[in-house]
């Protein structure tokens, strides 16, 4: 059987930095900050106070009433509108039953999540707490459980091809892109709306992550907390958002006369077998899963141009990513383009993955390399081109990003320049 390829055609975000995939790039390339000072709850009590929240944003400009918009968590509403934005990138309706060039049957679906509808599972249990039992809504369970967002866009879209969500911390974006590439490819479906949505700005998910020692306290200076790859980071700091990319095998994709972004070639995921918050000390596991993606591209270490790093700022991620990208490529390590867009987006989770693939994208697509904003101060032990504060211009036909979960989880998957 002809391999099926596997090419991009739409992609939509909402993040703190931008609600269009547009805005969001903009922000990225010209080394703006979305992070600032929480105001969704009185965070004096939290030893972190700082986020990256999504302002203004109104979900029923995306598909749905205020009745729809009411019943959904927010982490879910944001998978929504991100994915209503893709289609209308990749030039489909909102309800694919209305476009005789797409069957619905044979579009997928896997927006992931890290964490949730937190947002309802805090409020219903204040709900049990204060009024009882019998109070508590009919809605808690399908609105608090990961996968609730793909049900819901395959509701709204029509897409009734393979639907799930995969939840491995703050890999999940990347491993629903990847898994939904592989439903292509063994021609489950002939196009995948895909990504990760998250919402954790919540006393509980800040406490738990600050109890941790895992976030920035520089509550003083929000525009300069994340600061990846610094030798001066002392933590990442939360962001909410949903990145998401339509992707369509080939074929389906030029009879139908799509735009052509990219083209996926390349997938990798593995487990540290470790511990359930440190990565691997020596970066073995994000080196496999990278070597695993270059395999299935068919690439050599030399071929990538680009990397889009996890980069959360904690002292032992960007530690111990630099050593993974260190073994997996060897001298050509000190060569390939490296940056992290959190210092801009903050750590969106479960979200990262749908934001940093769009940036690979947008990357190839211009030939910019987003910086590593805040990066001031040289750690010896991160000693590789961050492409520090300032984008730089390259002609870049590959890239790759990866990304980490606490269990262990390591994704990579890669982009290539599409040529037909």
């Amino acid at each position: 059987m002809k391999e099926r390829r596997v090419v991009v055609t739409g992609y939509g975000v909402i993040s703190c930095v931008g609600k269009t995939v547009s805005e969001f790039w903009n922000s990225l390339v010209e080394g703006r900050c979305g992070l600032g000072p929480i105001t969704r709850f009185d965070a004096s009590m939290c030893r972190t106070q700082i986020a990256g929240e999504v302002h203004d944003f109104d979900p029923t400009n995306y598909n749905m009433t205020v009745k729809d918009a009411k019943r959904h968590d927010r982490f879910c509403q944001l998978a929504i509108a991100a994915s209503v934005e893709a289609l209308k990138s990749a030039g489909l309706p909102v309800d694919l039953r209305e476009n005789t060039s797409v069957d619905p049957e044979r579009v997928g679906v896997i927006v992931s999540s890290g964490v949730g509808g937190l947002y309802t599972l805090c409020e219903q249990h204040s709900v049990l707490l204060s009024r009882g039992a019998d109070r508590v809504s009919p809605l808690l369970i399908p609105n608090m459980i990961g996968d609730i967002a793909s049900g819901n866009i395959s509701i709204l879209t029509g897409a009734s091809g393979p639907n799930m969500c995969i939840t491995t911390a703050c890999a999940s974006g990347c491993h629903g892109i990847g898994e939904a590439m592989w439903a292509i490819k063994r021609d489950d479906a002939d196009m995948m709306i895909c990504g990760g949505a998250e919402a954790p700005i919540l006393p509980i998910a800040v406490g738990g992550f600050s109890a941790m020692k895992a976030m920035s306290q520089r509550n003083d200076d929000p525009l300069h907390a994340s600061r990846p790859f610094d030798l001066n980071r002392d933590g990442f700091v939360m962001s909410e958002g949903a990145g998401v990319l339509i992707l369509e095998e080939l074929e389906h994709a030029k009879r139908r006369g799509a735009v052509i972004l990219a083209e996926m070639v390349g997938y990798g995921a593995t487990g540290d077998a470790y511990h359930i918050t440190s990565p691997a000390p020596d970066g073995n596991g994000g080196a496999r899963a990278m070597r695993m993606a270059l395999r299935h591209a068919g690439m050599r270490p030399e071929d990538l141009d680009y990397i889009n790093a996890h980069g959360t700022s904690t002292h032992l991620n960007d530690k111990f990513e630099t050593l993974a990208i260190k073994d997996c490529f060897g001298e050509y390590a000190y060569k390939v383009a490296i940056s992290s867009t959190k210092g801009s987006t903050g750590h969106g989770l479960g979200a990262a993955g749908g934001f940093e693939c769009i940036a690979c994208i947008k990357a190839i697509e211009t030939g910019i390399i987003p910086p590593t904003i805040n990066y001031e101060t040289p750690d010896p032990e991160c000693d590789l081109n961050y492409t520090p504060n300032k984008a730089v211009k390259r002609d870049i036909k590959t890239a790759l990003n990866m990304n980490l979960g606490f269990g262990g989880h390591n994704a990579a998957v890669i982009f290539r320049k599409y040529e037909n």
